[in-house]
């Protein structure tokens, strides 16, 4: 497994895999053909279907500005390596191809091609929760010391780098209003339902808050604002709204909520490692199941959850997300999305609490919702899987 800094990236919104990967392919292509005189981009598969409700097209123009750019969709042709496939090709003064790259956006801003896995530095000797965990039990360990014993001390530093950057995109949603850009004219809603918690009683204000919290940092997304991927762009509201509403509603303090950083990363990383983050590969299943899977884990551990307890917590967030599909309307982060990270925050709170009240032992484990997650994924048809064809993303504004 990689870094858990790969599950925490630092970007613009409003898509890990249409927006900040195709960005980070477009300045390597650009930074090794500085001379090209014009390129020529292909998007293919559900990178094409969605890709300009995601600004997809922006983020590369942006990066090769001044150099022109000849954007060419191909919704109808799947790459077998992934389906969010791209083709850079750069040409010189008589439009002669120079040289080309095909590289794939394969979920939560990275990328990744055939030859990746050669390549990849693993820092983890484990690749399942359940090999961790008796790793972990036979050496008196947690989850997050286990994190630190193969990330390093300096792991500490990023991730309170992550915790400030999910904090000020709730503090800024919070305060902004307005309709957010793309065509649906969907209002912002987190500002009132901030306000609109205070009125409630505490046995309810509470999850309103978390409501409130993930509705900004999810609307701050959809509006191309500054977020944290936890794991993916879309589902970035989930983990922060749990853990911010801890923080200021349960006293919990920063040193603990970056241990919780870290556990929440390593289930996340596991899930990445062995099934898939991608919406276009396994469906809204591996973005908002997988969040809801770290928070819970997060926030299990916060109250004092055994390492079993913490699994059981992760296991049930992503079991009861199984099969979600990736239909957003238009293309667009915005409807389901942007409520479906209000839900799943919700519901990491109710897993964490179910599995505080259980000894921790339960039948099926994390590892195997993970493995079913992936052929459920694998299962589901492409229409299902962020193409823009099926489920709600056949509806419209006007119908």
């Amino acid at each position: 497994m990689e870094s858990i800094k790969h599950i925490y990236r630092i970007g613009n919104g409003p898509s890990s895999s249409h927006t900040m990967a195709p960005r980070k392919a477009a300045e390597q292509f650009k930074a090794k053909h500085p001379t090209a005189n014009s390129f020529r981009v292909t998007l293919y598969g559900s990178l094409a279907a969605t890709g300009k409700g995601h600004f997809t097209d922006k983020a590369i123009i942006d990066v090769m500005h001044p150099t022109p750019v000849d954007i060419l969709w191909k919704p109808d042709v799947f790459l077998p390596f992934h389906n969010n496939a791209m083709l850079f090709e750069a040409l010189d003064e008589q439009q002669q191809l120079k040289d080309s790259w095909t590289i794939y956006s394969i979920g939560g801003g990275k990328l990744a091609d055939e030859n990746t896995r050669f390549v990849e530095h693993s820092m983890y000797e484990h690749t399942s929760i359940s090999d961790i965990l008796t790793y972990i039990e036979a050496n008196g360990m947690t989850y997050w010391e286990y994190v630190i014993q193969h990330e390093g001390e300096a792991i500490w530093e990023y991730l309170s780098v992550v915790w400030e950057v999910m904090q000020a995109a709730i503090l800024r949603g919070l305060q902004n209003e307005g309709v957010i850009p793309g065509g649906l004219k969907l209002r912002r809603k987190a500002a009132s339902y901030f306000v609109k918690a205070s009125s409630y009683k505490a046995s309810l204000q509470g999850r309103c808050l978390v409501t409130a919290y993930a509705l900004a940092t999810a609307e701050e997304n959809a509006s191309g604002s500054l977020i944290v991927t936890a794991p993916t762009c879309g589902s970035a509201g989930i983990l922060p709204a749990v853990l911010f509403h801890l923080k200021t509603n349960h006293d919990f303090g920063d040193k603990s909520i970056l241990k919780a950083l870290a556990t929440a990363a390593l289930f996340g990383n596991i899930v990445k490692t062995n099934a898939s983050i991608s919406g276009a590969e396994v469906g809204c299943q591996g973005e908002v199941g997988t969040a809801c899977s770290m928070a819970a884990a997060a926030a299990n551990q916060l109250f004092g959850g055994s390492p079993q307890q913490i699994e059981y917590a992760a296991e049930m967030a992503l079991e009861h997300h199984l099969g979600l599909t990736c239909d957003p309307i238009c293309g667009l982060v915005q409807i389901p999305c942007i409520e479906r990270n209000a839900f799943a925050a919700l519901r990491a709170l109710d897993a964490n609490l179910y599995a505080m009240m259980s000894d921790g032992k339960h039948i099926v484990s994390f590892d195997k919702v993970v493995k079913t997650m992936n052929l459920t994924g694998k299962d589901l048809p492409s229409l299902y899987k962020e193409t823009g064809s099926g489920g709600l993303a056949l509806l419209r504004k006007d119908k």
